[in-house]
């Protein structure tokens, strides 16, 4: 997680203030994934269902991760034209310069 904050986001360059993406979605892949590997009863794990390989679990765990990133890549793209269409996704260039607060509130957020 740490890597893809301090690493990740500035060589891709998105803006994530929260570093959610950073911890979240790339601890949640991962923990994932590993999931796999941590059921084995050797490493304290339940145990893997009979036939089943860690490695053939490992590639189960990356087809959910995978399949799980495609639909809500699908849903969010839905949900931000539905937004789109009746709100709007971005302010004006004025409203930008000017500050949010004051241009959708009328009030400043912080007296400084």
């Amino acid at each position: 997680c740490y890597l893809a904050v301090a690493k990740l986001k500035p060589a891709m360059g998105y803006d994530d203030a929260l570093d959610a993406f950073g911890v979240h979605a790339i601890g949640g892949a991962i923990g994932a994934i590993l999931t796999g590997v941590f059921v084995v009863k050797g490493l304290g794990g339940a145990g893997l269902v009979e036939g089943v390989t860690m490695g053939k679990q490992v590639g189960i765990q990356i087809v959910a991760v995978l399949s799980t990133l495609v639909y809500d890549a699908i849903v969010t793209l839905i949900l931000l034209k539905i937004v789109d269409v009746f709100v709007g996704l971005r302010v004006s260039e004025e409203a930008e310069t000017e500050g949010l607060d004051i241009a959708l509130h009328d009030e400043r957020g912080y007296n400084l």
